[in-house]
């Protein structure tokens, strides 16, 4: 019933944009904190950004602050993690991460992102 569908990933030259999408459905998204997670290849998976109070507010880990940004619209049931000036550190695969107000967890499959020149 819980669905978190990631899309939008792709390569991408250093430097360069991707816009990551995440569809939900199957709890209440608006009360949801949602967040975006990447690993990379033998690495463990590490915090990106998250979205909270319904959208307004967020955290980034220092690594992407100032050039990712996360967005959310709640009538959608959409998170978007807008990504620039994307370095090689970026690659990995990205994934949607929702807490509920009961504080259940729940993961999407994830999308691979790769930047390589």
């Amino acid at each position: 019933q819980v669905q978190l569908v990631e899309s939008g990933g792709g390569l991408v030259q250093p430097g360069g944009s991707l816009r990551l999408s995440c569809v939900a459905s199957g709890f209440s998204f608006s009360t949801s904190a949602m967040s975006w997670y990447r690993q990379a290849p033998g690495e463990v998976r590490d915090f990106v950004a998250s979205s909270f109070n319904g959208g307004r507010s967020t955290n980034y880990a220092s690594s992407v602050k100032g050039r990712f940004t996360i967005s959310r619209d709640n009538a959608k049931n959409t998170v978007y993690l807008e990504m620039n000036s994307l370095k090689p550190e970026d690659t990995g695969v990205y994934s949607c991460n929702a807490q509920t107000s009961s504080n259940c967890d729940y993961w999407g499959q994830g999308t691979q992102v790769t930047v390589s020149s």
